[in-house]
């Protein structure tokens, strides 16, 4: 039944960047339905004389919290009342009110912090510094969290309890067996033990990759894993680790030394479900480059984030048209993440097939100087110095005057009273306003903000990761030119299907 999440995922953790986030993201995938399926199997097998009234109500409940939402109210306070009868129904009518667990958990939608509310919260935070009083700073607090989707706030405020308190103790209850060597040879000869230990080790690396071929060879190549095949191997090997809720399924199903032997089961799947995985990518790790990244990232087109996409026109440009990587960053000059951002950018200009893409994000709201940075920017770059500016503007964060401005024009030797022009009548509004409206349309509310080949970099900036995520970009850029080619050799998946 269900693999224990956290778990796998720190024991994947261990095996470092061996393993692309393209299969971390697939395997959360594979969870989350395998989640699903484990609280319908609690809610159908091990629910006992079901009574109909009581499901009504929960099933009401629930809709009232569907309602509730909708409605836009964000107070916990309306929530918990509704959750409770949710969950009472539930334990009166004979099914697991575990349920209500995963039904609750559905309504709290994720999202990232808008420009707009982020604009708005700078906006408390500097009417609280103008007069620091209790009440103007709980309206700050609120307004702050308030930014947060609520998936967010609720993983702020019981994570710590959930991992260190909740499960820890379930862990105690439920695992706590007696290991000796006669129990072993006696766990080791029941079929109960064997039975989930294959489970687990046998059975759940063919069902996601049965599933997955199935998927594949039923719609002709169109639904396949967003991964290679040895990602789909190691998702299935680890999805063998278990323990919360196989536990509790257990303790649901077994009692006595049976429910002893399940534990012996489940324990040891993890172990061996850990060795295999370590196993697969060990192996695939020491592939020949190409066939790697082929094992690892299969020849999936992945989705852009970007919008709109890179117009060599429009957009300020640095490096060959025809790199296989393009790195695209929305930038605020007077950012001093963006200050700390640039030598990491600097060093990856010094890949030959590489391309940078500036686009302005500046962020007046705590950033007073950046909006007039970027138009001396774009004042510039119409006298054909954008990047000689921009390399500027980034090393002098801290003199970003009007004054500072003409003089880096007349250092940069453009003609300053163009230059001043420019900037007092504003003429380069409008293309800071459209770097803007990408911003927004792409989801970025703050700098520095980096996609690579049009998906978005989530994560640390510095020149390690950095160059980690572009040479798995160049990969993948890689696979795709030659996966049309694939695709045609006779025998294909793609080419069958289209025969």
């Amino acid at each position: 039944m269900s693999t224990d999440t956290a778990l796998a995922l720190g024991l994947l953790a261990l095996l470092g960047r061996g393993v692309p986030g393209q299969v971390r993201i697939f395997l959360l995938t594979v969870f989350v339905v395998d989640d699903v399926i484990a609280l319908i199997v609690i809610a159908l097998v091990y629910s006992d004389d079901i009574r109909m009234t009581p499901i009504v109500v929960a099933v009401a409940a629930f809709a009232v919290m569907l309602a509730v939402r909708a409605a836009g109210v964000r107070r916990g306070s309306v929530y918990v009342p509704v959750a409770i009868v949710m969950w009472g129904a539930l334990l009166v009518s004979g099914v697991d009110p575990v349920v209500a667990g995963l039904a609750i958990g559905l309504t709290a939608f994720a999202y990232s912090p808008g420009r707009a509310e982020l604009e708005q919260v700078s906006g408390l935070f500097r009417s609280f510094r103008e007069q620091p009083t209790p009440k103007l700073a709980r309206t700050a607090s609120i307004g702050l969290a308030n930014t947060l989707s609520p998936n967010d706030r609720l993983q702020r405020i019981y994570h710590p309890w959930s991992s260190y308190v909740i499960v820890p103790l379930f862990g105690l209850a439920n695992a706590g067996i007696s290991i000796d060597r006669p129990f072993l040879a006696q766990a080791f000869a029941s079929p109960v033990t064997w039975g989930v230990l294959l489970g687990y080790v046998v059975g759940k690396p063919l069902a996601v990759i049965g599933t997955s071929a199935g998927l594949t060879w039923v719609s002709g190549g169109r639904i396949r894993p967003a991964v290679g095949w040895a990602g789909v191997l190691g998702s299935g090997t680890i999805a063998g680790v278990s323990f919360t809720v196989s536990l509790l399924i257990a303790s649901l199903a077994f009692t006595g030394d049976q429910l002893a032997e399940a534990k012996v089961g489940v324990l040891s799947a993890a172990i061996v479900s850990s060795a295999l995985t370590w196993t697969a990518f060990r192996v695939t790790n020491m592939l020949p480059r190409d066939k790697r990244s082929r094992a690892l990232f299969g020849d999936m087109t992945e989705l852009i984030d970007l919008i709109p996409d890179v117009d060599e026109k429009q957009d300020h440009v640095r490096g060959p048209a025809d790199a296989s990587v393009t790195l695209v960053q929305y930038g605020d000059f007077q950012c001093p993440y963006c200050g700390k951002a640039e030598p990491a950018v600097r060093q990856l200009l010094g890949h030959a097939d590489l391309r940078f893409v500036w686009r302005h994000l500046p962020l007046p709201d705590v950033h007073p100087q950046a909006r007039l940075a970027a138009e001396a920017a774009e004042a510039a770059a119409a006298q054909g110095k954008f990047w000689q500016m921009h390399d500027l503007l980034l090393d002098h964060q801290d003199r970003l005057n009007i004054t500072d401005l003409i003089k880096y024009a007349g250092d940069l030797g453009l003609d300053q009273e163009r230059f001043h022009d420019d900037l007092t009548s504003h003429a380069h509004a409008g293309r800071i306003e459209s770097d803007i409206d990408s911003a927004d349309n792409s989801g970025v509310s703050g700098t520095p903000t980096f996609f690579i080949n049009g998906r978005r970099h989530y994560g640390a900036y510095d020149i390690t990761t950095l160059t980690h995520a572009v040479r798995m970009a160049r990969a993948r850029a890689r696979l795709s030119r030659e996966a049309p080619a694939i695709r045609e050799r006779p025998g294909s998946v793609d080419s069958t299907a289209r025969r």
